[in-house]
Formats: structure tokens, sequence, C-alpha cells
């Protein structure tokens, strides 16, 4: 059935966002059942009992509500069933109808004329009315709006009509009994919307009142989607069940027959007599999942004949899973999974031996993009990521129009605004504030606009990091002991690392980043995450040297602890005659009533005293501030995921996660008002030290001979730059985020380069990619899908591609030196909170921290991680242990200032322990699941001698069947194309399962089967089938049958068993498509 289903489908090109909704290429369906119930007045009602657009949800008639989502668990008797009721019920492809009384006219003649209904008038107008019943949907009740039982209640007084026609409500009022539908069919087809046009009709969204009924749940069905509704029903006046599947040519708007105001495509019809109930609910259930599912979805839009809606169910047969019945309770709702194929077509996919190929055991590819192959042209690599991003250049702007992109902004804002603040701090400690925080700030606007406005990935955020400083520093200190002028030896080492990275450019150097693998990545980007971590507690350590406990406060020596206020010491200033006046002021003031401000600012006096030093509580705020800002970030990022709230008011309150966080412990500092640490800003635009200017001399005192000095350390800083940079982007860029724009690794390192040499010649810090910054931007840009089906959870779709959110964020930095009287209020704990924050939340979903908390858990405990199916448990262990230990040598390298300079080379040394793994330890499969595969050099040679094997392949092939493909010229002019070298099915295989064929030998199908021609309904279908026959051949009847030849019952009765092989045959004919 697989192939069949793939040549009705056809082969359409598969998208890796198919499946999204659960649609691909046709409308996606919403799909309703409604069961017949009749009312306490005796007149009967399609009651909604069940609807689905991806998972089931049942009404608890106890509860009066919609169940939580679920997975549809079916019997396979039930399927059995349903296959039964599509080989042997009627079925309408293409059906021309605009009404449902038209509708249920051309069902009920189709069936009389297939002998599913008798030659009885009486009969069939009962049946009708059952089928024209009101409709009544979930809730509608609870929301006070009355339920209307037969479509005669559409039938109001034109007074009544004309009033609110006005109003735009349509008021629908019952002036017919129902039992007069089966009697005056008449009255119905022309009368049913009297007073009503025919848009009214056949427009459910015509009615404002009816729009406002659903509209939470409309935002639950992707827009276009079309219904389909399925009608079950057990009746007292049949003796035997009829069905019928409907699709319509065009998709009609009918009114209350669905909740919601979308047009029908699908019906299925199933009625019978009283007593089967759970047998008949249990058929719409299996129907109406089938329609959910997508594949059978894609079918029955694309069905021909009735074989291929068989085909459609044999096909989803042989894909269902059985659980035991002795290990499951079937009362049981299954939580719809986390996490589902992105296209179910591909299940179609076949082995050579006939198989199913499991998609979740798909090995991971690790494929260059076009960014990273080599052009070898000079600068083509830069051309080309030019050429690759344009398209897409002003589109980065106007994809900036989302309420994301502010949270983005003001969460983001402070992220980047403290460690450029703190690196300044930093950087003038360790150069004697030849480079501070103005600096810091200064360069950290031009760079970071100059970047987002011409990088090839914007998403990155540039900054200053850790490995920088170090640089930095340890030159500051070679220069000092040289005797160097150390900002004019800084600018020529700037130009000559910057000039490096522009010729790396120039030769497709980016090309060299393939060969970083995750275990670089991970173990990259771990570590910075760490530094994060380890810092933000280091800082908030350090909060306690300047706000000190009193580890010797005795509650009982509370009245011998005193700071008082002094006049300063006269012996430690000069005193001039311009100071007498002042003195002679200070000595009538009274000093011990001063504050500590007066005294300290005013007066120009000294503290003396043991308590002096220390600010009660300031570090137990410090510690509530910290931990209070990371744990209400934390908590509310989380609640997306959540079950409080409606989805919109989660999704914004997760954005501004962070942002709510600094708020409230800003507010909470200040209502407290404590002495914590704030943070500080300069006021005013000037460089730092008053000795220096904007522009720096190029030589200053230094000699000629510094210039190709300056050489050397820029080898080494131009490692760093492309290390970090190159190894940021493409954490950026991996395919897990879904981008869609493309990225620029040549185009990104060009201007990072070019800022690089600005920043020298105006003596500023340089700026290069920051990991955690850069993942944190990433993550707050995660766009989900806004329609999933209740119970789905959100698909992620990929990242806001644009370039305003990182504009804006440094063109604020740059502001911030006017902004101190607001920036002034922040305390640096809460920073300090954020600093963890984007530390842990960097480090979800890295392989790395998941294979590592496998060492603590017993192997039947373990998550179910995919690689844990094909790599064996020691060798995970083993490859983790590797990846640790090189973590810890990376940061003992870098903790210990002697060598840390060498660390970008030990990050670099990564890739090729990585690579020793190709030739030891580990085979290629164990790394393709643990790892990606690194590119070789002979990997073109190898491709091509795999590709001349599988033509040489296909050459046999195309021998064994005598050619690729047959076309069959179609009456519209079209050819249809058969491929028949892929083929592959052999019915002489006994490894190959036709379910269609096999399901016939099993004894639940020969017992629906006997069941559908059981006797008693056997006779009345060969009853009427010889009275057809006798009108159709009445010249040849006579001469069989003389007059009143039926007058016993005994001789109808030996005429049916004559046709007995006749309806045995009709029947076998229909099973098999013929």
């Amino acid at each position: 059935p697989n192939q069949q289903v793939q040549f009705i489908l056809g082969s359409e090109p598969d998208r890796d966002d198919a499946g999204l909704l659960g649609c691909d290429g046709t409308p996606c369906l919403f799909t309703e059942m409604e069961e017949l119930k009749v009312e306490d007045d005796g007149e009967t009602v399609w009651r909604e009992t069940a609807r689905w657009i991806k998972f089931e949800e049942c009404v608890e008639e106890g509860g009066d509500r919609w169940s939580k989502p679920h997975v549809a668990t079916l019997s396979l008797h039930s399927l059995f069933e349903l296959r039964s009721c599509i080989l042997n019920g009627v079925v309408q492809l293409d059906m021309v109808a605009q009404e449902i009384t038209e509708i249920a006219d051309l069902v009920l003649d189709q069936m009389v004329n297939k002998g599913h209904l008798p030659h009885d008038d009486e009969l069939r107008e009962r049946v009708r009315t059952a089928l024209l019943s009101g409709h009544e949907h979930q809730g509608e009740k609870k929301r006070g709006v009355a339920s209307v039982k037969s479509v005669a209640n559409l039938v109001g007084r034109r007074e009544n009509y004309s009033d609110d026609k006005k109003k735009g409500i349509f008021v629908l009022t019952s002036t017919t009994a129902p039992s007069s539908i089966g009697r005056n069919k008449s009255m119905v087809t022309n009368s049913s919307f009297a007073g009503m046009s025919l848009d009214q009709q056949n427009s459910f969204a015509e009615n404002p009142e009816k729009k406002n009924k659903v509209p939470n749940f409309m935002k639950k069905i992707p827009s276009g989607s079309e219904a389909s509704n399925v009608l079950i029903g057990e009746v007292d006046f049949l003796e035997h069940r009829i069905i019928a599947f409907v699709r319509l040519n065009e998709s009609v708007c009918l009114g209350r027959l669905t909740e919601v105001p979308i047009p029908t495509r699908f019906l299925f019809i199933l009625l019978g007599p009283v007593g089967n109930y759970k047998q008949y609910h249990e058929i719409g259930r299996s129907i109406a999942t089938l329609m959910a599912d997508e594949v059978f979805h894609e079918v029955a839009y694309k069905a021909k004949t009735r074989a291929d809606l068989l085909s459609g169910i044999d096909e989803f047969l042989d894909q269902v899973t059985v659980l035991p019945p002795g290990e499951w309770d079937a009362s049981i709702r299954i939580e719809p999974p986390k996490d589902l194929p992105g296209n179910q077509k591909k299940r179609l996919e076949t082995k050579q031996n006939g198989g199913m190929k499991k998609m979740e055991d798909e090995l991971p590819e690790h494929v260059l993009g076009p960014e990273l192959q080599r052009t070898g042209r000079f600068f083509g690599g830069l051309i080309e990521d030019v050429k690759r991003k344009a398209p897409f250049y002003f589109s980065d702007f106007k994809d900036c129009l989302s309420i994301q992109c502010l949270a983005s902004f003001i969460f983001l804002y402070f992220a980047i605004l403290t460690p450029i603040v703190t690196f300044g701090g930093l950087l003038g400690d360790a150069t004697h504030n030849y480079i501070g925080t103005m600096e810091s700030i200064f360069g950290g606007a031009i760079s970071g606009i100059s970047f987002h406005l011409l990088a090839g990935q914007p998403l990155t955020i540039i900054g200053s990091t850790g490995p920088i400083l170090v640089f930095e520093k340890i030159m500051f200190e070679i220069c000092t002991s040289a005797g160097i002028e150390y900002i004019s030896f800084r600018f020529w080492v700037g130009v000559w690392t910057g000039t490096i990275c522009i010729g790396l450019v120039a030769l497709d150097a980016s090309s060299l980043i393939s060969y970083v693998t995750r275990y670089t990545e991970e173990s990259f980007s771990a570590l910075i995450s760490l530094i994060f971590i380890y810092e933000a507690f280091k800082k908030l350590i350090h909060e306690g040297d300047k706000h000190k406990i009193w580890y010797g406060w005795n509650p009982d020596l509370i009245t011998q602890y005193g700071c008082e206020c002094l006049p300063p010491d006269l012996n430690q200033h000069n005193v001039t005659n311009s100071t007498v006046d002042e003195m002679i002021i200070q000595s009538k003031i009274s000093w011990r009533q001063l504050t500590r401000q007066e005294c300290m600012n005013t007066a120009c006096g000294n503290l003396y005293g043991d308590s002096c030093p220390y600010a009660p509580d300031a570090m137990l705020m410090s510690v509530i501030l910290f931990f209070g800002t990371f744990v209400i970030s934390m908590t509310l990022k989380s609640i997306k995921t959540s079950r409080y709230f409606p989805t919109k008011v989660r999704s914004i309150i997760s954005d501004f996660a962070v942002t709510i966080g600094i708020g409230l412990m800003v507010l909470f500092d200040i209502l407290m008002d404590l002495d914590t640490s704030k943070l500080i800003v300069p006021e005013s635009f000037r460089p730092t030290r008053n000795d220096r200017t904007w522009f720096i001399d190029p030589l200053g005192k230094n000699e000629w001979w510094s210039i190709p000095m300056a050489i050397l350390p820029a080898l080494l800083a131009t490692i760093l730059i492309f290390m970090d940079q190159q190894i940021t982007a493409v954490i950026v860029n991996r395919k897990e985020n879904k981008l869609r724009k493309g990225c620029g690794y040549h185009l990104d390192l060009l201007v990072v380069s070019v800022m690089l040499i600005i920043c020298s010649v105006m003596g500023l810090p340089w700026f290069v990619a920051a990991t955690v910054l850069s993942i944190t931007h990433v993550n707050s840009l995660r766009m989900e899908s806004q329609t999933t089906a209740p119970g789905e959870i959100p698909k992620f779709l990929g990242v806001r591609e644009q370039r305003v959110t990182g504009i804006m964020i440094f063109l604020m930095i740059g502001v911030s030196v006017f902004l101190t009287p607001i920036l002034k209020y922040i305390p640096m704990p809460v920073l300090y909170g954020v600093f963890l924050y984007m530390g842990v939340s960097s480090l979800k979903g890295v392989q790395f921290f998941d294979r590592l908390k496998l060492f603590l858990m017993p192997p039947k405990h373990q998550p179910d991680f995919i690689y844990l199916r094909h790599v064996p448990l020691p060798k995970v262990y083993l490859f983790t242990a590797f990846q640790a230990l090189g973590l810890i040598v990376l940061w003992v390298i870098k903790s210990t200032s002697p060598v840390s300079i060498v660390f970008p080379m030990m990050v670099a040394a990564l890739v090729g322990v990585r690579k020793l793994f190709d030739f030891c330890f580990f085979s290629q499969q164990d790394l393709m699941w643990l790892d990606d595969l690194m590119p070789e050099s002979t990997k073109k040679k190898k491709e091509d001698q795999k590709k001349k094997k599988e033509e040489e392949e296909d050459s046999m092939e195309l021998s064994k069947y005598g050619g690729g493909t047959v076309n069959v010229p179609l009456q519209d002019g079209k050819v249809l194309t058969i491929p028949v070298s892929q083929i592959n099915y052999d019915p002489q295989d006994p490894h190959t399962v036709n379910i269609s064929k096999d399901m016939a030998q099993t004894a639940i199908w020969k017992t629906i089967a006997n069941n559908e021609l059981s006797e008693s309904e056997l006779r009345k279908r060969c009853v009427d089938l010889s009275i057809r026959r006798s009108q159709k051949y009445e010249s040849e009847e006579k001469k069989r049958y003389p007059s009143n030849s039926y007058s016993t019952n005994s001789e109808v009765l030996a005429e049916v068993n004559n046709l007995h092989d006749i309806v045995v045959k009709i029947s076998s004919d229909e099973e098999t498509g013929v």
C-alpha cells in the first residue's frame, strides 16, 4: 500500500516545513464528529461529541467541557470495521452540491440505486429527517446560544428577519415540526432558508454573533482550512447500517453543520439500528483520526476511486503500532508528544528490502553550505557573501516589526552594557587608564552599529571578550618593561592584525572553519558559558569586599561601637590664607551631629570607629537581588510552556522575562534604600586620560623599528580574533537555528577587521563576536508557530533575522553617557544575575552537558537520546571524558596569566585532537552520531566513485526492467510517467508483506465480511436487485416467470437463493476495485 499511496499522491517535492500544521499542498482539515441524540421533547439533534485538528478532543458530558487534547487510541477492530464501511458503503467523490439538503438527497438517491436502501419513500424520508436534524455544538448553551434542533428552525418569520437584518443578527425560530421535514420534501428544499440570501445561507462567517462564539479556538485552526464532518447515529427504523463517504467538488459553508465558520469538504455518514452505539462511535473516531492523519488527509483529497481510499486505509494500518492489552489501560489518555516528525510523508519511503525506514534513526548529516566552500578566486568568498545577503538587506529592517524584537532590545541592552562598562574598568586598571570605560562605551557603539549595518550575520553580537583583556594586559606589561609607549605600539599591532585578517578574507581562509565540528563548538561555547557563570558568582562575592560583613559583631557590646565624624587633620594639608575663613567656619561645626554624607562631602571630615567600613545588610541585599533576578528571569522564561494564562499572554511574559526581572529587582532595591553597588557610567564624553586624544600618534615616543616588531604580537592577535569570530559564527549559523537568509563568514570577518583598524587608530578596545551574547540574542528571537492544534507544542520556525535590534542596542549604548541619572539606580548585583541567566540559558540543549549527566544515571534511567541507540555506552563515556578533559585544559590555560596568551592556539588545537579520533578510539559511525564528520581532502574523489557505482547499479536495474520509466498518455493531453526502475515490490518474495491481501486472511476481517453479508441483509438486497433486474429485462423475465409467480414467500426466497451467487460476485468485484 505504501507504493500505491505514493502513486496517488504523486512525486511532489518534500518541504522541510511540511507537516507543520498537518497540511502539505492541500488545505488543512478540521474534523468534527457529531452523534444523533434524542431530546426530551422527542426531537432529534446532532450533538457534537469530539473534534480533531491534530489530536483528539472529546466532550466530557459529566463536566460539560472539552477534554484535554490527547492522542487518539483506536482498536484494530474499529479500523477493520471502517475499511469494511468504505468497501461496502456509498462513496461519492467530487459531489457538486451547495446545501445540506442537496447533499442529503444525492446521498439517499445513491443509496437507493446501490441497493443500500429499499424503494420505500417513507423510510427514505425518515432517514432524510434524521440527516437534516439540527446541530448543537459544545458550549452553546453555556454561552447563552439556543441550539437549533432542525434545519426547519432556520425558517424564521419574515418580520423577525427584516428587523434583525438591520442589526446584522439572524434569530432562528422554529415554526415547523421536525416530522414535517420527512413528510414534505419540497418545503424543506425550497423554504428552509427563506428570507436569507445565498451567501447568508452558506457562510457562517456572515453572522457577527456566530463569529464571536469561538474566537480563541479559531486561532488554533490554520487559515484556509476546510472541515470534515462525521455524522454517527443509531435509529430504530433501520435494520442494517447505511454508510456514505462524500467529498464535495468545492468546499461549501453549510450553516451550523460545523462549530466554526469554515467550509465543509468531506462528510462521513453512518446510521444503523439501535444497540450498536459503541461500535458506531469507534468507527466515527477511526475515520476522524484518519482525516487528521497527514498522509490519509492527502489521499482523501487526491483519491479518484474507492480503491484509492482503501489504499490509504491500508497504508495507515501498515503504520499503526499495537499496544498489548495486558500492559496498557485503554481508558488512559496518552499525552501529545513533545516532538513530532516534521513531514509524515517520509514514512512512505521504503528500503531495498521493503521494510520501513525509521525517520528518527536517520543519520545526522554534516553538509557544508556554500558559505564555507573555497571559490579559488581572490576575494571570491566575500563576493559570494555579498551576492547571497544583498537580496535580504531591506527585509532585515522590515522583519523587526515585532514586539519580540522590542523585548530582545531592552534585555540585551543591559546584558551588553554591563560587560562593556565592566570590561572598560578592568582594561583601565590593566593599562593605567589609556583605555577605560569611556573608550569602551564609545568603541562598542561605533563597532556595534557598523557591524550590524554591514555584516553578513547580524544576529551575531560583538563585544570585548576575556581573551582580549588578557592579551591587552600582557602586551601592556611587555611594553612597560621594554620602555615602549603602549598606546602607540598598540596602534600598529591593531593595524597589522586588521591587515592580516583582510588577507585571510581575500584567500577564503574562512573555509578552514569547516574543520570545526560540534566537538570544538561545544567545548568553546561551554567554556564561555562557564566563564559567565563563574564571573557572576565571583563578582557577587566581591560585593562582600565592598560591603564587608562584620563577623566580630557582638550585640552585647553595641554601645561601644561607633563611627564618629572628626575634623580633617590640617597637618596633612597645605594651609593658605585663602582657606582661613573656611577653617573658621569649620571650627563652629558640630561634628558629632553630621551625617555620613555631610561629613565626607561637605565638611571634608574623616570617619573614625570600628563600624565605619561596614554597611549593614548590603551584602544580604546583594545576594537577594542577584538570585532574585536569576530566578524571576528563568521562571518567567519557562512560563511559555506552562499551563497558565492564554497563549498570547504567556508569549509576551516569556519575551520580557529578563526585562521584568530587572525591573522588579531595581524597584525592590529602591524601596529598601540600602547602600548596594550601582552601575556607574561616565557623565562626560572625553578620553579617560587627559594626556591623550581620540586619535593616537602612530609613533609617539617609540622608534621606527617598533612598527615591524608589532607584527609578532599581531599574529597572535589574528589567531585570537579569527577563532573567536568564526567559532561564534559557526554556532550561530548551525542548521538547528533554521536560518533562511544565509550567512557571510568572509563578510563578517572583513567588517571586524576594518573596525579593528579604526579602533586601534582611535585608541578604543577591540570588539569581536561574543559567544554567549550571540547565543542569547538568537534565543531571544526564536519564532514559533502561532497557529497550533490543541495539545500540540508550538513548532520552532526559525529565528527572526533582522539588523534593527543590534543597531538599536549599540546606539543606546552610545547614548548611555547621557542616561547616567537613570542608570545610577540599577544595582550591579541585578546585572550579575543577568550574567548568571545568560550563562545557564546558553547551556541548554548542549549535547556535551547532556552526556555529562549520563555519568550520574544508571543505564536503565538514562534518557532515550538517539545516539545511545547506535553508540556503545562506554564509547559515549570515553568521548565525553575527552571533551571534558579538553575543557579543563582550556580553563587552566585561560586562568594562568603567563600562558594565557596561547589560549586561542589551544582552541585551534582542539580541532587537531578531534582529527585524531578519525584514526583511533572511534569509528566513523560513532562519530556520525556523537559529532560531525570532518571534511576530507579526498572527499570529492570518494563521492565521484560512489556516484559512478550508483549509476552502474541503476543501469543494471534499467536493463532488468527493460527501461527506466513507462509513459502513459492521458485524455487531457498530459503524460503520466511511471518510474518502473524504482518499483521494488516482488510478490514472490516471502519477506514481502502486503497488508491489503494478508488482512483478508485474518479472522477479524472474515467476521466483519460475514456480518456485512449476513443472511437477512443479503436477502433484502437481493430482492431489490431482482426487482431492478426484472424491470430492465422485462421481456426475458416474463418468459421465465408467469404472472403472479411471486404469490408465495417460498417462491421469492427460491429466486433470492438463485441470485446469491450474483451478489457475491458483485461484492468480490468491489473488494478488488473492479
